[in-house]
């Protein structure tokens, strides 16, 4: 995988944002905050966290059922844990290439665009129980009174992360309803400013539809939407451990506050394993709730490394059993050369299954 400028850029943002949340805590101040933190909550911090991977990987099964029916678990679990251990130590968001392309792999009547297009259905999920939950938590009375985010109020923030909800829900169903007229909505657009995406990106559309079965049937979205709440409320508990490990006494719906923002500064582009910008939103939203920046980058720095740790190390020894290379992955992203050419293993598998 070769740095281009979005790794540069996502590499000095993070370090940036490391700076900016360390310069107010002497790293002393903080090693002795950790080291007087209770161990035995950080590990169970740190099992939650790694917790959640393999409810993201049952999850995805539900997505997949409309392209594939009954895939094992393993395969998913593996997958998964590849992903995540690729977006670990590669910059550019490789993981989602990575996950994909294992699972395709392993199953192969799962093609790599139907793979990949299931990703972004995930993560469409994600996007909405994040905020759901996040808003969520601004209702709750443990929320800081008078807080101002953004220059909003409370109320108004809540109201707009709901619009925001249906607005999201509205277009993903216009979507299903209507996939060709948006196809030729690209193509219109593509055709006079970029014509080299025009096919490419067309399939992705088509792919893209196929992925969003899962809403097309009201208990397939019932099953996805309570796997991702699952997953959500589980991560936001290892947050929570986490707090107590280190002394920070806040609500549990502190940390579906901070995991909400977690979730918007790891989509900027940053490190591998989204160092500094991690931690810079965990200062940032804990000193809503009144948390000392020392306390705050204490428990982000523990947290953020004891649960790297894990999952990196499942996810490389799965890579290495598969017998993967990260040139393989990057491979499978395909040149912008038109879609036919997307991938060599999507010609050996097709394009999609029957």
């Amino acid at each position: 995988m070769r740095p281009d400028w979005r790794s540069a850029l996502g590499l000095a943002l993070s370090a940036l944002l490391l700076w900016w949340a360390l310069h107010e805590a002497p790293l002393g101040k903080v090693w002795e905050a950790l080291a007087q933190s209770d161990w035995l909550l950080f590990a169970a911090a740190t099992a939650v966290g790694t917790a959640i991977f393999p409810i993201r990987a049952r999850k995805w099964r539900t997505i997949l059922e409309p392209v594939a029916q009954r895939i094992a678990f393993g395969p998913l679990w593996r997958s998964t844990a590849i992903g995540m251990m690729v977006n670990n130590v590669v910059p550019a968001r490789a993981g989602e290439l990575a996950r994909a392309y294992a699972l395709t792999r392993e199953v192969p009547r799962v093609a790599f665009p139907a793979s990949l297009a299931s990703l972004a259905v995930d993560r469409v999920f994600d996007a909405i129980v994040l905020l759901l939950l996040m808003f969520g938590a601004l209702l709750d009375p443990a929320f800081p009174p008078d807080v101002r985010l953004a220059g909003q109020s409370v109320p108004m923030l809540a109201r707009g992360g709901a619009v925001a909800v249906v607005v999201l829900l509205v277009g993903l169903y216009s979507f299903i309803a209507l996939p060709h007229l948006f196809e030729a909505a690209f193509r219109a657009v593509a055709r006079r400013v970029l014509p080299r995406v025009e096919e490419r990106g067309a399939a992705a559309l088509r792919a893209f539809a196929d992925g969003l079965g899962a809403l097309r049937h009201p208990a397939r979205f019932a099953a996805v939407f309570g796997w991702t709440v699952v997953h959500w409320l589980v991560h936001a508990l290892a947050l929570w451990l986490g707090f107590r490990a280190v002394g920070i006494d806040v609500p549990y719906s502190a940390a579906l506050f901070l995991q909400g923002l977690l979730g918007m500064a790891v989509a900027v582009p940053s490190s591998p394993g989204f160092f500094g910008v991690f931690e810079g939103a965990a200062v940032m939203g804990l000193s809503v709730y009144a948390v000392p920046s020392t306390l705050a980058i204490s428990w982000a720095l523990g947290y953020h490394i004891l649960t790297f740790i894990p999952i990196t190390v499942i996810g490389a020894i799965y890579f290495a059993r598969l017998g993967l290379r990260l040139r393989d992955v990057s491979d499978a992203g395909g040149p912008p050369g038109g879609a036919d050419a997307a991938s060599p293993l999507a010609a050996r598998v097709g394009e999609r299954p029957a």
